[in-house]
């Protein structure tokens, strides 16, 4: 099958692997119907993140080709989404809703696992991984969205909850890719009643206003703390959300929130520097996040998608094809992209 092969830094192409096959009775094969290049990619693409040669890509939807004989809920011929990492559903981090770090899983297209940058995937677990979607015939625009419940949604939505967005909160996203994006419309599904979204890209600003956002910043640093506090009352944000994973951007999440918040940080961590301890114990501002439980999530969000409550397909800006991988990539490196849909079988 064609798929995405990574061969080190700055250099991915589409090659051949081999077709998945079934290997344990658990196992289910998705045929790929649309993938996308996810933030995270580049820091394994920049060379800044290791990454085995070879798969890689980790979030897709698909139809499912083939079931192993122990395989439940779902069946050959069922459209699904796969969260970004396939879990058991029964380890202790799994019933705590913590599937991001069940003990049996691990993350789409790495360490020997297919890529969902390619043709067709073995799930592993795929009675507890996999998420059937109801219906059939669904509309170009909601399959975009339904992707983005893979991960990037999810994500977004992790740091949201991670800060504790409320009802009435004002909120500040500091990150305006699709990650930040999504945090935006997560806020405002959780029902913030203010949202400042940290973002100097005419193009990025418009998705966020589109999103939800009340307020746009294009200060950085300090400027943009100081921007915060004055539109705040100098009190700062009831939450915050780091969706970037950069010194600059966890310390400006850090500053930005009033005594007694919580950040929520879901940005790959990149040069952040440990003394953020002190601002965590002196002003008394939570740090919490991480890698996004998607599967616990994607149930909750999947109605208002299906249902058009919500459109987070609207972060992919550019699409290609298999072929196309590599300008898919370089599109987001060099900002031109929110994010880069990979359209792989047409339905």
């Amino acid at each position: 099958m064609k798929a995405a092969l990574y061969n080190g830094p700055h250099s991915i192409e589409v090659g051949e692997r081999p077709d998945p096959a079934i290997e344990e009775p658990t196992d289910a094969i998705v045929r790929v119907a649309l993938s996308c290049v996810c933030g995270s990619d580049l820091w394994y693409w920049r060379g800044e993140s290791p990454h085995d040669l070879g798969a890689i890509g980790h979030e897709f939807i698909g139809v499912v080709e083939e079931v192993g004989k122990d395989v439940r809920g779902v069946a050959k011929g069922d459209f699904v989404i796969a969260p970004f990492i396939f879990c058991d559903g029964t380890c202790a981090n799994c019933q705590a809703g913590v599937t991001s770090q069940c003990v049996n899983g691990a993350a789409f297209g790495n360490h020997g696992i297919d890529g969902g940058q390619g043709e067709a995937v073995r799930v592993p677990l795929a009675s507890s991984t996999l998420v059937r979607v109801p219906g059939s015939a669904h509309s170009d625009e909601t399959m975009r969205s339904l992707l983005t419940l893979a991960d990037v949604m999810c994500t977004g939505h992790h740091a949201a909850v991670s800060a504790g967005v409320k009802p009435g909160g004002v909120v500040a996203v500091v990150g305006d890719g699709a990650v930040g994006l999504c945090g935006i419309l997560a806020s405002r599904r959780l029902g913030a009643e203010r949202i400042i979204a940290l973002s100097r890209n005419p193009a990025r600003q418009k998705v966020a206003t589109e999103f939800g956002a009340t307020d746009v910043i294009a200060e950085r640093g300090d400027a943009a703390v100081e921007a915060v506090r004055e539109l705040t009352n100098g009190v700062g944000v009831d939450a915050a959300l780091e969706c970037v994973g950069t010194g600059q951007s966890v310390a400006t999440a850090l500053a930005v929130t009033r005594p007694g918040s919580v950040v929520g940080i879901v940005g790959v961590p990149h040069g952040v520097d440990a003394s953020i301890a002190d601002t965590i114990v002196f002003r008394n501002v939570g740090l919490r996040g991480g890698v996004a439980p998607a599967r616990a999530y994607i149930p909750q969000m999947l109605d208002d998608v299906l249902e058009g409550r919500m459109n987070p397909g609207r972060v992919f800006d550019f699409e290609t094809d298999l072929d196309g991988i590599a300008e898919a990539y370089a599109a987001m490196d060099e900002r031109r992209a929110i994010k880069s849909l990979v359209r792989v079988l047409g339905r």
